[in-house]
């Protein structure tokens, strides 16, 4: 009976040490860093992912390590139910217990998409088709295909997106971002509206919006936006055209060079403010935050209805037309002369 009893001692014995050798092992595993087969490992995971079929992902992805003993580590800590859907990237070093800590965090690597002010739509779905890990669930769309989709079926899609710096989580779809940046604009607008000149001759936000693509696409300074949407906004008041060169391009579309020429003024098109009195039927552009301000409240006390450039970003403003043919004989036609008896 001794002799059992000694036996099974001993075995109980072995049975812990072995326990705690095992234990002892697993510790030193989730403190140790795992081997990656490159530089980085990247994993997007999708919402409702088992935790067995995380694990197996991660070592496809490229952490050397058995996909069992992941899943276990997951299973074995209580945590495998947090573990939130996104992309996730771990860099060497990256031990087994930080892994699962950023899953549970939710602590995923996101790219960014910057979109431009003064852009056309066009531009930004482009910028869209090139970004990183970026889904591109809308690029078969047409425009009103789109619009639809973001729930304003029968709206121009030009101007209504917001110029921003966007960030997103790899693999997520195209449509996402464009939600993102609708939503930007409406409160951006929304706000500069609310803050509109008490006399302004614009009778809704959306001549707002379209006044402040112009402005965004004619002002070449800065300090020159709140003059240059005056001018604009004198000339609606006075009935004159607004005669901005941006719309005139902006119909032209695709017939385009890069060089405006007289007869392109005189070709008419809804976007001519040339041939046709008052604001485009849409928005040229992107305006961003300053031009929407500016739109809403130009420059306070500006009788100027002319501007031109001077050659340096900067605008040269008059209130006549004898001014303003002066300036564009000193400006323009000067430059143009200067150029000439240069080559």
């Amino acid at each position: 009976m001794r002799r059992w009893r000694k036996a099974l001692a001993a075995l109980t014995i072995a049975v812990l040490a072995l326990g705690v050798a095992a234990g002892a092992a697993a510790l030193w595993w989730l403190g140790r860093p795992l081997a990656l087969r490159a530089p980085t490992v990247e994993l997007s995971i999708d919402f409702g992912t088992a935790p067995r079929d995380i694990a197996r992902a991660w070592v496809a992805a490229g952490v050397d390590a058995s996909p069992l003993l992941l899943y276990e580590w997951f299973r074995w800590s209580g945590q495998a139910r947090r573990i939130r859907a996104g992309s996730y990237e771990i860099e060497p070093g990256t031990t087994p217990r930080q892994l699962l800590a950023k899953m549970v965090r939710g602590d995923e690597t996101l790219a960014v998409v910057r979109l431009i002010e003064g852009w056309t739509l066009r531009q930004f779905r482009a910028e869209l088709g090139r970004a990183e890990g970026l889904r591109p669930a809308t690029a078969a769309m047409s425009e009103a295909e789109l619009m639809a989709a973001l729930g304003e079926p029968g709206t121009a899609g030009e101007g209504r997106f917001y110029p921003d710096t966007y960030a997103y989580r790899k693999g997520s779809d195209d449509l996402a971002v464009l939600k993102r940046a609708r939503r930007a604009m409406q409160r951006r607008l929304q706000a500069a509206w609310e803050g509109r000149a008490p006399d302004t001759p614009l009778r809704s936000a959306d001549e707002a919006l379209t006044l402040a693509s112009i402005v965004e696409k004619e002002t070449g300074a800065a300090a020159d936006r709140g003059r240059i949407a005056a001018v604009l906004v004198n000339r609606l008041r006075q009935g004159m055209p607004l005669q901005a060169d941006p719309t005139v391009i902006y119909g032209l579309g695709d017939a385009f060079d890069g060089n405006l020429r007289r007869r392109d003024l005189l070709r008419d098109t809804p976007y001519n403010t040339y041939t046709r009195a008052g604001l485009p039927p849409t928005p040229i552009a992107m305006p961003g935050k300053a031009s929407l301000a500016a739109a809403a409240r130009p420059e306070a006390g500006s009788k100027a209805l002319y501007f031109v450039a001077r050659g340096d970003g900067t605008s040269e403003f008059s209130d006549t037309l004898a001014d303003h043919n002066r300036a564009v004989n000193q400006y323009q036609r000067g430059a143009a002369a200067e150029r000439a008896a240069s080559r």
